[in-house]
């Protein structure tokens, strides 16, 4: 047999017997760490299952508890998304190098850029408003400005507070020292201290029902909190919600402050591009609306519909300040409400 038509022969024998390049295998789970409730978060895993046929497992604790967990899996962690609330703990996460850069044009898309990590390692999911809320037979709305204005003695023992040792409180005191700096920051949050009703509230939601009682006339809380209190007993609360710096000169006007539900790609994933499609996935109009609604939150996705308990607040200016700015100055606000005697 001549050269050349040996050398075809055995090309022909080679492709045949030789095993086709393998083509990578898209992943038919993914596991999630999650600080969300099961039964708010489990309809949206099913929804995506529903639409991907990719099966979600996760672990719903406490966003810290699930920091420290994957602090000690480590590299063998099954874990490939982190999802948690507050911006605090996705900052305590990328400090501690658990989540991973990832780049995608929807995402970017979808998610205003002051609800995304600069380098990439987190995104938000959905907003909450940390704002003011009120007794209406014990305060007239005009008498409300600011967070700042919490601090005039005229609110000498009408003002509740959650307790300091909550991530809530701490963003939103890291937001104060963004805008405001340390010193005028610490006159303020002295003065909160200064006026308060009672002792510290352990959650937001008993404080709310002592705004109704009256045992209070102001206090600070997360929006959904009140979300779900109305939806959940629908009488007529004695509480009204007061959207704080909306106008005024320098910082006063920032508006009101935010934060968010997010997650990230956990860095040590064995199905990190998959991780990103869920994310993608999750930044799309109708996953924006079932994130928001079912939360009492709002969608930061601006194509996605409001609930409409949540859409009767009204709108507002919200602070524009880029979150991570919030975990930049989070250890630095923790020491200062502590200085203040804030517990």
């Amino acid at each position: 047999m001549p050269f050349k038509t040996l050398a075809l022969a055995s090309l022909l024998v080679v492709s045949i017997v030789a095993p086709a390049a393998e083509k990578p295998v898209t992943p038919q789970k993914l596991v999630i760490y999650t600080s969300s409730k099961e039964p708010f978060i489990k309809p949206i895993f099913e929804a995506y299952t529903k639409a991907t046929g990719v099966q979600i497992d996760f672990v719903s604790d406490g966003g810290p508890v699930l920091i420290e967990r994957l602090k000690a899996e480590g590299p063998k962690t099954p874990a490939d998304l982190f999802m948690t609330v507050d911006v605090g703990n996705l900052w305590l996460a990328t400090e501690a190098g658990l989540l991973g850069s990832f780049k995608s044009p929807t995402i970017e898309a979808g998610i205003p850029a002051p609800f995304r990590d600069p380098q990439n390692r987190w995104i938000g999911l959905s907003m909450r408003a940390r704002t003011i809320f009120y007794n209406p037979s014990l305060v007239k709305s005009e008498e409300l400005s600011s967070y700042e204005n919490l601090s005039d003695a005229k609110w000498s023992k009408k003002l509740c507070l959650r307790t300091s040792k909550n991530v809530y409180n701490q963003s939103l005191v890291a937001s104060l020292i963004e805008h405001r700096g340390d010193k005028k920051t610490e006159e303020i949050v002295k003065g909160w201290v200064k006026n308060l009703a009672t002792d510290v509230f352990p959650d937001d939601t008993s404080l709310l029902k002592a705004i109704d009682a009256g045992q209070c006339a102001i206090g600070i809380a997360n929006t959904y909190y009140f979300g779900r209190l109305v939806a959940e007993n629908k009488r007529n609360w004695n509480i009204k919600i007061f959207w704080p710096n909306q106008s005024g000169a320098q910082a006063d006007g920032r508006g009101t402050h935010v934060n968010v539900m997010g997650g990230g790609v956990v860095a040590s994933s064995k199905h990190k591009e998959q991780a990103v499609k869920f994310l993608e996935w999750a930044t799309q109009a109708e996953a924006q609306q079932m994130f928001a609604s079912k939360s009492y939150e709002f969608p930061l996705n601006p194509a996605a519909k409001k609930d409409a308990l949540v859409a009767a607040w009204g709108d507002f200016k919200a602070d524009a300040m880029p979150l991570f700015k919030a975990g930049v100055h989070q250890k630095n606000a923790v020491k200062l409400m502590d200085r203040v005697g804030f517990r």
